[in-house]
């Protein structure tokens, strides 16, 4: 006789990978997504795929509607998300993480940074943009990302497991802002 519950699916983990443009959110979330056997979705590679520009806001928006239908049909079946959608603002994260909770998901919050110079050298070497980035770009932006909380970050769930630049990331940033 199957074990009670052997149908149902295992709760899903959904990582919410946040940070500005350069900042190795989609190195970290390739990573995380294997390690975690987890899907990764990211609009800049789905925007790339069908010829917009990732800067182009409507296509983008068109692109995360789609990426958030398919984030809870996974987390409804069990399967763990890594969303890496820059999540710039702290509304948007706590929908997400809301949204996942409502699926019964756990949500980890991985909050990545650089120095604006090191940014700028990603940004450039990686050669993605179909438009210059300037360092004033990134001062500006650095203006309007919502850095998390200690107060935020608290309200995730700490990892399963350590990841290096992963928790400690959104922790120490946390304890950076606080200060």
């Amino acid at each position: 006789m199957p074990h009670p519950g052997a149908d149902r699916p295992s709760p899903a983990t959904l990582l919410l990978v946040c940070g500005l443009p350069g900042s190795g959110k989609t190195t970290l979330a390739r990573r995380l997504a294997a390690e975690r056997s987890a899907v990764r979705l990211c609009p800049d590679e789905w925007l790339e795929q069908l010829g917009q520009s990732i800067w182009d806001i409507a296509a983008r928006a068109r692109v995360e509607a789609l990426q958030r239908g398919l984030l809870e049909d996974l987390l409804a079946l069990g399967v763990s998300v890594v969303l890496e959608w820059g999540t710039w603002a702290r509304s948007e994260r706590v929908e997400l993480r809301d949204l996942a909770r409502s699926h019964g998901a756990r949500v980890e919050l991985v909050y990545l940074d650089a120095p604006d110079e090191e940014l700028h050298r990603r940004i450039t070497e990686r050669g993605r943009e179909d438009r210059a980035i300037t360092l004033e770009d990134l001062q500006t932006w650095r203006g309007l990302f919502e850095i998390p909380s200690a107060a935020e970050v608290r309200t995730y769930d700490q990892p399963a497991a350590r990841h290096t630049g992963c928790s400690r990331a959104a922790s120490s940033a946390a304890r950076e802002h606080q200060a």
